[in-house]
C-alpha cells in the first residue's frame, strides 16, 4: 500500500504575526509547512518556539525582494519534496505609514513594490510549474482592504495615507485575478485574503482581531476542496469588495 504523503505548504513571512499563525494552523491540520523567512536567526527562533508548543515546522530562508533567492527556494523545495501544494504569500512591508500620495518618495514606492508585489509575482511564477505537475495547488495572497478601490475612492470614509503600501495591495489584487484565470484548468486555485485589523506589530495592540482570527480566512483558502472559489477576495470567509 502506498503511503499517503502530506501536503507541502510554503508560507512567507512565517516568523511572526499572521504568518506564524498561518504556519501553526496549517501544521495542526497535518500539512508539512515550510516557514519562509528573510532573517534566518529570527526564523529559527520562531520555529523553535513552535516546536516547544508541539508544532513541527521547517525553516526556509527567502528574501522576497531578491529574485535569485526566490528561484533558489523553489529549487530546494522541488529537490527535497518534489512538489508544492500550498503557497501563502504573506510577507510584506509597510514603509510609508501615514504618508499621502502627494508626499511619498519614489524610492519608498519601489522598495515597497519589490517585496509586496514583485516578490509575490516572482514566487507565483516559480511555484505554478511545480503545482501544475501534480494538477493541484492553492495560492493565497495576503492583501488588505486598504487596497480596495472603495477605500481609494473614499466611499468608506477613509482618507489617503500609506500610499505605497495600499497601491501594492491593489496590485496584488489584480495579480490574483489574472493568475486565477490563467491556472483555472490546472487544478490550481488562487485567492486573496484580507485579515482585517489584527493585533500584530503592523496592526497594533488595539486592533480588534486576534492573530488566530486574522489567520483564519487564509488557512481556509489554503485548504479549499475542489468546489472552492477561484479568483476571489475574501474577509472573514466572505467575499470582499475589490
Amino acid at each position: 500500500m502506498n503511503e499517503v504523503k502530506p501536503r507541502i505548504a510554503l508560507v512567507t513571512g512565517g516568523n511572526r504575526g499572521i504568518g506564524r499563525e498561518i504556519v501553526r494552523q496549517l501544521s495542526l491540520k497535518g500539512i508539512k509547512v515550510l516557514s519562509g523567512c528573510r532573517d534566518e536567526e529570527k526564523g529559527r527562533k520562531a520555529v523553535e518556539q513552535l516546536s516547544k508548543a508541539g508544532v513541527s515546522v521547517e525553516l526556509e530562508v527567502v528574501d522576497m525582494a531578491n529574485h535569485e533567492s526566490i528561484v533558489q527556494i523553489m529549487e530546494r523545495v522541488k529537490k527535497k519534496y518534489g512538489r508544492l501544494d500550498i503557497l501563502v504569500n504573506n510577507a510584506g512591508v509597510i514603509l510609508d505609514r501615514g504618508t499621502s500620495i502627494l508626499n511619498v518618495n519614489e524610492t519608498v514606492m519601489k522598495e515597497t513594490f519589490e517585496t509586496n508585489y514583485f516578490g509575490v509575482l516572482n514566487l507565483i511564477q516559480a511555484a505554478v510549474p511545480l503545482m501544475k505537475e501534480h494538477n493541484y495547488g492553492r495560492i493565497v495572497n495576503i492583501s488588505s482592504g486598504l487596497g480596495s478601490f472603495q477605500v481609494h475612492q473614499g466611499l468608506l470614509g477613509l482618507k489617503g495615507s500609506s500610499s505605497a503600501y495600499r497601491i501594492s495591495k491593489t496590485m496584488v489584487n489584480a495579480l490574483t485575478c489574472l493568475v486565477a484565470h490563467d491556472v483555472a484548468d490546472m487544478g490550481i486555485k488562487v485567492n486573496a485574503a484580507c485579515p482585517g485589523s489584527v493585533q500584530t506589530d503592523m496592526g497594533g495592540t488595539d486592533a480588534p482581531l486576534t492573530v488566530a482570527e486574522g489567520a483564519d480566512t487564509a488557512v481556509w483558502l489554503a485548504t479549499l476542496d475542489e468546489n472552492g472559489p477561484n479568483g476571489g477576495f475574501f474577509r472573514n470567509r466572505m467575499k470582499a469588495e475589490w
